[in-house]
């Protein structure tokens, strides 16, 4: 049994500059899609799933920030939190990550659509007394933190060392 050839499909001709000279509101100027809107998923400290908020790629992370909270408390999550002022909350690109991010940059330079928002105010730790804690401030950064916890010496750690 023998097939018989199968002609050959023609393809539309098309004008790829047929666009140029016209501009359209969904084109950036370099000519790749122009985004409006950006999904961004953020996990809040302590809290069991991230929250998704769509922002504009002009917005600031101080602004990412406070509609993060409106959600968060509009969602009425459980583990309430310590309070809905923007100012006390830091961004991070994640819960490993120590440095936060400056509250005056651009969502769209950021890279990345997944971040973790923490507390900036530490509560105190069991045996820290009233002056240590007034020691932590409101604008103490997670990498502060872990210098200070890095510091405590014990020294039966000192010998794990010498296990290895």
């Amino acid at each position: 049994m023998t097939m018989a050839p199968q002609a050959e499909l023609r393809r539309p001709k098309t004008l790829p500059d047929l666009l140029s000279g016209r501009s359209v509101s969904g084109l950036s100027p370099e000519g790749g899609p122009r985004l409006t809107k950006l999904l961004l998923n953020l996990t809040v400290q302590r809290s069991l799933g991230p929250v998704q908020v769509v922002m504009s790629p002009d917005s600031t992370v101080g602004d990412l920030i406070a509609a993060v909270l409106r959600q968060y408390a509009k969602e009425g999550r459980r583990l309430a939190l310590p309070t809905t002022d923007p100012a006390g909350f830091d961004l991070h690109y994640s819960q490993f990550s120590l440095e936060s991010l400056d509250r005056n940059e651009k969502l769209m330079t950021l890279g990345s659509r997944n971040f973790f928002l923490c507390c900036k105010k530490s509560e105190p730790d069991v045996g820290e007394s009233a002056a240590e804690a007034s020691e932590t401030t409101s604008s103490s950064t997670c990498s502060t933190e872990a210098d200070k916890v890095s510091k405590i010496s014990v020294p039966w750690l000192k010998f794990i060392d010498f296990l290895f």
